[in-house]
């Protein structure tokens, strides 16, 4: 019987970076940006907290550097963490933590950041500098998955499907994300037939099926 913990298809997490103007109207497309970008990494469960924190890293080099600076902002993994780091050409102007009771608006953004993620700091290099912060995940490791009983239950029956087979070859390997995708689509075609072979309407199982998926997903959000 194939165990139901841990993760046998990795989930490729390379640093993603996007250069970026300091500049209000950036916002939102940044925001975009990282919530496709969560979803492909499968980590959509902290895209409230990851928006929040890169609008709050962005707007602090619009406000104390200047609207229009040139900046990047790298999204990687370290560990179980989510990692948010945005690069701006001002190793002077350093982010200000200001703690509750301080009405001045100077560092109220930071504040923000200190409240969600579990760790920031500033990097500083010469005349640049990098305020990072990262964010807790469920991840059990950098290229596992976040999931439920139904996940793990899920890639249990992968595990005894074709691709578990092609796991024991010669030269073992972690499966791409993609491959295993393929073969969780083959194995829902094959309920299908089986649905379809003991009198079931397809159609209406699957309609079924996305009236649960939208279910767990949104309470999984929660």
């Amino acid at each position: 019987m194939v165990g139901m913990g841990g993760c046998r298809f990795g989930i490729e997490r390379k640093k993603w970076e996007l250069p970026f103007l300091a500049a209000p109207d950036e916002l939102a497309g940044i925001r975009r940006a990282v919530r496709r970008h969560l979803e492909l990494w499968g980590l959509s469960s902290v895209t409230d907290a990851t928006q929040t924190c890169v609008t709050e890293l962005a707007s602090n080099v619009i406000k104390h550097v200047g609207t229009g600076t040139p900046s990047c902002l790298t999204v990687s993994v370290n560990g179980s963490y989510l990692r948010l780091e945005v690069s701006d050409p001002d190793g002077q102007r350093l982010p200000t933590l200001v703690r509750a009771g301080d009405l001045g608006e100077r560092g109220r953004g930071v504040a923000l950041v200190d409240g969600v993620a579990a760790r920031w700091g500033v990097i500083v290099r010469g005349d640049s500098k990098t305020t990072w912060c990262e964010i807790a995940t469920d991840l059990q490791s950098p290229d596992g998955h976040v999931g439920s009983e139904q996940v793990a239950k899920a890639e249990a029956l992968l595990g005894l499907s074709g691709l578990g087979e092609r796991l024991k070859s010669s030269k073992p390997r972690v499966a791409s994300a993609r491959e295993a995708a393929e073969a969780a689509i083959g194995l829902i075609a094959d309920l299908l037939l089986w649905l379809a072979a003991h009198g079931f309407d397809a159609d209406e199982a699957l309609d079924r099926a996305q009236t649960l998926f939208e279910a767990e997903t949104e309470a999984g959000c929660r």
